[in-house]
């Protein structure tokens, strides 16, 4: 049934929340991509700014991903551009923690990292989709390098406590045999001449044998151990040489029923959406990669340990009020003709700021989503030596939700991180009710369900939760499909003298992708205003 076809009286919202719960964040991702409420990206190549600006000024409020892009674009086209910041670092949420940083969390709770040189774990955004044309083509020419990253591993596992008695089950197995049963009930009703008012029957021979490719099937279209399957499940004993030689077909097919009680068919379709389809990259040395370049390039323009408190516009122009927390917190000023700002809502909607009452309710009105990572340094990569998984991510019911391999320095000795843990909701809340030492060890606990080599191989981690980070409260902007209809355009509207940009102010939700194209567009109605003015 697709979500546009739901049982009435069932709202989108409650909805997507019941598919978020049952099957997960990507899920339920993908579910919002039905209904319409995201899309594929609209970048086509960096803005064109075209008029002489005469030396007009702004004021760029925040140095992650949307306020960079402005900052490089506007600088460009001739205008007299600074940035606050409040962080230390340029980024924003595209952040990578390595050994030797430091991170206070709302509530006082400090963490160091002390992974060793080189492994790192991304707090933020770990994924660059190769529709997300925007990101990619500012990491090209800042010069980030990418390497790919592995959506799907079909040696990784899929998991559910309740099921196989709690075993972890191969990803290729489940698959392989979810599409063998299935393709073999289509084609027994095919042949059962129960689809004639459907299905030609020029067509009917083309799909029984597109549903014997598809599934796997004998030539009786049944799905039973056997080559054709072993060669997608795995054998019982794989193909060799010399004496031994001869393969054992698997023979431990699970039956159907089994595979439909135990809901591992939701994460076979974990990279089917357009975002998780190959080819995804990653920066090489961890997401930060981007910020940092960006960083670099804009270093005379972001004035960094700066926490806006007040925001005042009039006809004439933009005053901002900021601190420096780590110093005095005495007040300061800066003015400039115009204000871009990409501070996340959450933080926004806490700020004194004079903007018309449809643009203020738009930013108090946005919730922003809980969010949970933990990064797990092990003494050595067991899941490659012993498992032989490299790259990709597990899947599981458990409260970590997913584990993600290390996409890089395959077959290497020493020490390894994993993504322990990834998860949404009442999930992060819970992680993040507990001290970060605690949440690393739950995350351990959990993991050892999956792999039994945690406890021993465990060294040391780190755990982030989004609703906790000072300059968020939020991993991303939580849109429903009511509040769009009700407020998304008096956000994204230049009201006098300012407006906003980021994730927040597009329909890429939680993508650095909403945050490049909400940013150029902003910045190409500005110049507008500016040019016609």
């Amino acid at each position: 049934m697709s979500a546009s076809n739901a049982p009435t009286g069932i709202s989108r919202r409650n909805l997507l929340a019941m598919i978020g719960t049952v099957a997960g964040s990507a899920v339920s991702y993908r579910a919002m991509a039905s209904m319409g409420l995201v899309e594929e990206s609209t970048f086509n190549g960096p803005p064109k700014l075209e008029g002489d600006p005469k030396g007009a000024s702004v004021l760029i409020l925040g140095a992650g991903i949307a306020g960079m892009v402005s900052a490089m674009e506007l600088r460009n086209a001739g205008y007299k551009v600074k940035v606050l910041e409040y962080n230390n670092r340029a980024g924003g949420r595209n952040w990578s923690i390595r050994g030797g940083d430091v991170y206070t969390e709302l509530g006082g709770f400090t963490q160091k990292c002390e992974f060793d040189k080189g492994l790192y774990i991304n707090p933020g955004p770990w994924r660059l989709p190769y529709n997300h044309h925007g990101i990619l083509d500012y990491a090209r020419r800042l010069g980030v390098r990418v390497e790919p990253f592995v959506q799907i591993n079909y040696n990784a596992f899929v998991h559910n406590t309740q099921a196989f008695g709690g075993k972890p089950q191969r990803f290729r197995e489940i698959q392989t045999d979810y599409l063998g049963h299935v393709s073999e009930l289509l084609a027994k009703v095919t042949q059962q001449g129960k689809l004639d008012e459907m299905v030609s029957k020029e067509d009917e021979q083309a799909l029984l044998a597109s549903l014997r490719n598809l599934g796997a099937l004998d030539r009786n279209y049944k799905y039973v151990p056997g080559e054709a399957s072993s060669n997608r499940r795995g054998f019982q004993k794989p193909p060799g040489g010399g004496l031994d030689a001869r393969p054992v077909y698997s023979t431990d097919i699970t039956g159907l029923s089994d595979l439909l009680k135990s809901g591992l068919w939701r994460s076979i379709s974990a990279g089917w959406s357009t975002e998780m389809q190959s080819t995804i990259f990653e920066p090489v040395g961890g997401m930060g990669k981007i910020g940092e370049a960006f960083g670099r390039k804009l270093a005379d323009l972001i004035q960094y340990n700066s926490k806006v408190v007040k925001i005042h516009q009039d006809n004439k122009g933009v005053k901002v009020t900021y601190v420096d927390p780590k110093t005095d917190g005495n007040p300061r000023t800066v003015t400039a003709d115009y204000c871009l700002c990409t501070i996340p809502l959450s933080v926004l909607s806490q700020i004194d700021l004079n903007v018309n009452p449809k643009m203020q309710a738009a930013i108090n009105a946005v919730p922003y989503a809980a969010a949970f990572k933990v990064g797990l340094q092990f003494k050595r990569r067991f899941w490659e030596q012993d498992e032989h998984i490299y790259g990709g991510i597990t899947y599981t019911d458990l409260p970590i939700r997913s584990i993600g391999y290390p996409n890089t320095d395959y077959f290497q000795p020493g020490k390894g991180v994993l993504l322990g843990g990834y998860t949404f909701g009442p999930d992060a809340m819970k992680f993040t009710a507990m001290a970060p030492e605690e949440r690393v060890k739950k995350a351990v606990e959990y993991g050892s369900m999956i792999h039994p080599q945690y406890k021993e191989e465990f060294d040391n981690g780190v755990a982030v939760g989004w609703h906790r980070v000072p300059w968020t409260l939020g991993c991303a902007g939580s849109w429903t499909e009511e509040m769009r209809a009700q407020h998304y355009d008096n956000l994204c509207q230049i009201d006098n003298r300012f407006l906003v940009a980021g994730e927040h102010a597009s329909y890429i939700p939680a993508w650095q992708e909403g945050a490049v194209t909400s940013a150029i567009d902003a910045i190409t109605r500005l110049h507008k205003k500016v040019i016609n003015s």
